[in-house]
């Protein structure tokens, strides 16, 4: 018997869910045993449920080809056999909240992708690099649930990655102030060129919900825990917009920042690219090695030569300068789909397997 824990993918056909298979596929820890997804494609084996809409660059991994896709709303069977569960099912708000907790009460742990949660105070937001800390809150959480292995935690949205960690390297001279416009990649919307054709050539100022969750979501990451629950930060305030561009991976921000330290450009590109966190102290397997660089040429960093930093995992500023109206500004890039989705999931995953959140049945 592998004794790698067996992962269930919730919403395995989308975009997110097939990003889980791919980077599972050889994964030293984890391996995917079960895939479950709408009614549609129960029943169906998996290479025929997604069909032509396989989506990433790498064929569908052999050892999931031949699973038979589970209804996700048939939670006891699909957690019958596994140690934990990735979720990037695709439901509303509402209905994602109530079945991430239904799968947390079998005592499986869920580890989402999914907004839902983000805002639910004692689900860990996770940045591994940043916020390792937070996963303290996961023993509040399973007491409000009556659990004693099941909880959920969740990543932050793949918009602020292009730019918090930077921030965050950059704490101790106190950001207070932040402007930040994210130019993002379609396959943040779930969709290629093929399903998004109008996207061709076009620039799109408009992205749901995006620019509150770009704002926001950095200060819970920055926050702490106060009476079982996780208290946001104050500071810095940021205010954003989010752009969607033609580029199919690869999330750009554009950044200004105040700090009420002074500091040179030495030292903050110092504080960049030695910054390291948890999951390099620990050799998670998703983990970068150098989680930031910093790239010197005026032209970069640019998503066809910097986006698979550290097999997509790391993250590339450039740019950083003095700013007439702000102390200092600077260009981010991170993989959205990498990154900022399923790879930060299941680095999250790794660091709640190290951390002794996760382990087998």
């Amino acid at each position: 018997m592998s004794e790698k824990l067996r992962v269930a993918v919730l919403g395995a056909t989308g975009m997110v869910g097939q990003r889980f298979i791919s980077i599972l596929n050889n994964h030293p820890w984890f391996e995917v045993a079960v895939v479950a997804a709408s009614p549609r494609s129960a029943g169906k084996t998996y290479e025929e449920a997604v069909g032509s809409k396989w989506k990433m660059d790498e064929p569908i991994p052999e050892s999931v080809k031949s699973l038979v896709v589970k209804d996700v709303s048939n939670v006891n069977e699909v957690v019958a056999d596994v140690d934990f569960v990735l979720s990037a099912v695709d439901m509303s708000k509402d209905e994602i909240k109530k079945i991430e907790e239904e799968y947390a009460k079998t005592e499986t742990p869920v580890v989402s992708n999914n907004s839902a949660h983000r805002w639910t105070p004692d689900v860990p937001m996770i940045i591994p690099e940043i916020n390792p800390e937070h996963a303290d809150v996961i023993e509040f959480q399973k007491k409000r649930l009556g659990t004693t292995k099941g909880f959920i935690a969740v990543k932050p949205n793949c918009s602020i990655q292009s730019y918090t960690p930077a921030l965050t390297a950059w704490k101790e001279f106190e950001p207070y102030e932040v402007v930040a416009t994210t130019y993002q990649a379609i396959s943040g919307a779930g969709k290629n060129f093929n399903e998004w054709p109008e996207m061709v050539g076009n620039v799109i100022p408009f992205i749901s919900g995006e620019e509150e969750k770009s704002e926001k979501e950095p200060l819970r990451i920055w926050g702490h825990i106060e009476n079982g629950v996780i208290v946001p930060a104050q500071s810095p305030v940021i205010t954003c917009q989010c752009i969607r561009i033609p580029v199919l991976y690869g999330h750009t921000a554009a950044a200004f920042v105040k700090f009420k330290k002074k500091a040179t450009k030495e030292e903050l590109i110092e504080k960049l690219v030695k910054f390291s966190g948890k999951p390099q102290e620990l050799g998670l397997p998703s983990a970068p090695k150098q989680f930031i660089q910093y790239c010197e040429e005026d032209n970069r960093p640019q998503i066809s030569q910097d986006v698979y930093y550290e097999g997509g995992m790391g993250v590339s500023i450039g740019r950083l300068r003095e700013d007439t109206v702000y102390d200092w500004k600077f260009v981010g890039l991170s993989h959205n789909t990498l990154r900022g989705a399923a790879g930060g999931a299941v680095e999250c995953a790794e660091l709640l397997k190290a951390l002794g959140y996760i382990n087998k049945k």
